[in-house]
């Protein structure tokens, strides 16, 4: 039944667009965030703001023609995940990305900042080359991924004369270094790359990697700390230790086995150090490795349980 002076919630504006509840919000927004963002529109029926940012938000989901998803949950109706999110004023809206919330605001925006913030998200999700060394670039991967990295670094260089702005073929080339064990050099890399792909996502994730083999410099070595782990399991230092040493070393399933037990232990314990760490990792992988995938929905599991 409509109440007078409320206006009823409008059909879904096109099929990335739907309304959600607490009992979706698992499937709508998670597990859907693992291959393409979502975004979260907290609203309710009595909220003038909402009237006007929702239709914002619609059209530039709607433009975005799939890259990006929209879940509209009326606070009122679905009081749960807007608590654990501490939702408190509406509306507020949330980005989320491979199962975590990674951007947000609260209030109605102008129209052209509604469509920065929804391209901002849809971007989170890769974009492909559009340029024609994308085919070198592919190639020079599977040479990489082959264990040829001498031969990787100097296809990825060389697209890097032709396109000296293609993320990917920087990134490439750090990564190429990094099989070579010149961990200086993919430093000396990434440090050049220009400022305009600096935050590009190919560059954050080698930008991890290489921040993740600094500090497993300083860990120990990976026995040792398995050793002082097992004389004392509520050792949480050692435990974050031995997580970085175990990626470093190629061991990256247990090393998200190990910090999802220390963010279970207590995740609170230095600044919430085991999640931090544990985005480090994630960042470092590919978004589409299964140790990510399965990594994030249990670190979500324990966030919403």
């Amino acid at each position: 039944m409509q109440i007078l002076g409320q206006t009823p919630a409008k059909p879904a504006a096109s099929a990335h667009i739907k309304d959600g509840t607490d009992d979706s919000f698992i499937a709508d927004v998670v597990e859907m965030s693992m291959t393409v963002p979502v975004i979260v529109d907290f609203w309710a029926t009595w909220c003038g703001p909402c009237k006007t940012l929702g239709p914002a938000i619609e059209a530039a989901v709607t433009k975005a023609d799939g890259r990006v998803k929209l879940v509209k949950i009326d606070v009122d109706a679905n009081p749960g995940y807007s608590g654990q999110l501490r939702v408190q004023s509406i509306p507020t809206v949330y980005a989320f990305w491979q199962g975590q919330p990674v951007d947000g605001f609260q209030g109605a925006l102008p129209p052209s900042e509604v469509n920065a913030f929804v391209e901002k998200t849809a971007a989170l999700g890769g974009e492909a080359e559009d340029n024609g060394l994308a085919d070198a670039i592919t190639a020079a991967q599977e040479m990489l991924d082959e264990g040829a990295a001498a031969d990787a670094a100097e296809t990825f260089a060389a697209i890097l004369q032709e396109d000296p702005n293609s993320a990917a073929a920087y990134a490439g080339l750090v990564s190429a270094h990094l099989a070579l064990n010149d961990l200086g050099q993919a430093e000396a890399i990434l440090n050049g790359a220009p400022a305009e792909i600096s935050t590009d996502p190919a560059l954050e994730a080698v930008a991890a990697r290489i921040a993740l083999l600094r500090e497993a410099e300083s860990a120990g070595p990976v026995a040792e700390l398995e050793a002082k782990l097992a004389a004392d399991e509520t050792d949480h230092q050692t435990r974050l230790d031995l997580a970085t040493a175990l990626h470093a070393s190629g061991r990256s399933q247990e090393a998200v086995d190990h910090l999802l037990d220390l963010f279970r232990r207590d995740r609170e314990w230095n600044d919430g150090a085991a999640k931090t760490q544990l985005f480090k990792v994630f960042d470092a992988l590919p978004p589409k490795d299964p140790i990510v995938l399965t990594g994030r929905r249990k670190l979500s599991s324990m966030i919403f349980a």
